[in-house]
């Protein structure tokens, strides 16, 4: 991979993530076009998710800071009440348990977790197969057209509610996880099957857009942690693994002009649109493997 293909790609990234038309479909088209050989391709597309994670980190701060707070409160809430259990237990007392979620900020911590639990699973068990997956010339495109298909119902249907955080229950952050779960797949938009998952749910557009950006966040870690190995490989080579971090600050950096601006487009954009783009780009796609 040479620094034009790291730049280009990574610029593919800062604006395919925060739209639901799949970043890694396109990326995965774009390397097949490029010839890129995806024997470390899949660290270096978990880098350029990174770098657009970082992006993520600067738009929601204020959120993360207290998702983050809430969540290590939660845990030491239930050290605690194991410690009360285990008093209790040895003492014959009756000593009252910690509440362990409450507010607005523990719930939203509560249901990211209940997501990440199904998108691990999945993302764990199919990495082989999404590997062979990216390598395809026709599974990228055939999965846009389905995620273009996905947005298209969703949006005619005119589904979507104003559930908030407080509202949020688990079994629907379960199915948004699951969808991100399936997302791993190249062409299968993550951003656009969590949206449409969380309006399926009833969360208001706003809190949709929201839950599926900062959603990634323990996905994309998950996904790095994964990918680490590749950069032992044989075919790793100095030069290689700054180039792949080059393609990582990229992104980043697209990613930070482009979260706010498409964070906006989504609240008031109607999905068809990017409906419309993901069949023309599935099309383009498939077109360009036959021609």
């Amino acid at each position: 991979m040479s620094v034009l293909h790291a730049i280009i790609l990574g610029i593919i990234q800062g604006i395919t993530e925060f739209l639901p038309v799949s970043s890694f479909g396109h990326l995965a088209v774009v390397e097949n076009a490029m010839g890129i050989e995806r024997s470390t391709a899949v660290l270096f597309e978990a880098l350029l998710h990174v770098g657009t994670l970082a992006a993520v980190f600067v738009a929601f701060w204020s959120d993360i800071r207290r998702i983050g707070e809430e969540l290590a409160g939660m845990i030491m809430d239930l050290v605690g009440n194991l410690n009360i259990y285990l008093h209790n237990k040895r003492t014959g007392d009756n000593l009252h348990y910690a509440k362990i979620v409450y507010g607005t900020y523990r719930k939203f911590a509560a249901a990211m977790v209940v997501s990440f639990l199904p998108t691990a699973i999945l993302g764990y068990t199919s990495r082989r197969l999404v590997t062979k997956a990216a390598i395809s010339p026709l599974l990228p495109g055939a999965c846009i057209l389905i995620t273009g298909i996905f947005l298209l119902v969703t949006d005619l249907g005119n589904i979507g509610g104003n559930k908030t955080p407080k509202e949020v229950t688990y079994d629907s952050a379960m199915w948004i996880g699951i969808c991100q779960g399936i997302a791993v797949f190249p062409g299968i938009s993550r951003a656009g099957m969590t949206i449409c998952a969380g309006l399926l749910c009833g969360y208001s557009r706003k809190f949709a857009v929201k839950y599926s950006y900062i959603v990634s966040i323990p996905a994309i870690i998950g996904s790095l942690f994964m990918e680490l190995s590749q950069f032992t490989s044989p075919k790793m080579t100095v030069g290689l693994g700054f180039t792949y971090l080059l393609g990582m600050i990229v992104a980043g950096v697209v990613g930070y002009f482009a979260v706010h601006l498409f964070f906006r487009i989504l609240q008031r954009t109607k999905l068809r649109y990017f409906a419309f783009y993901c069949f023309l780009a599935g099309a383009l796609a498939l077109i360009g493997n036959f021609a």
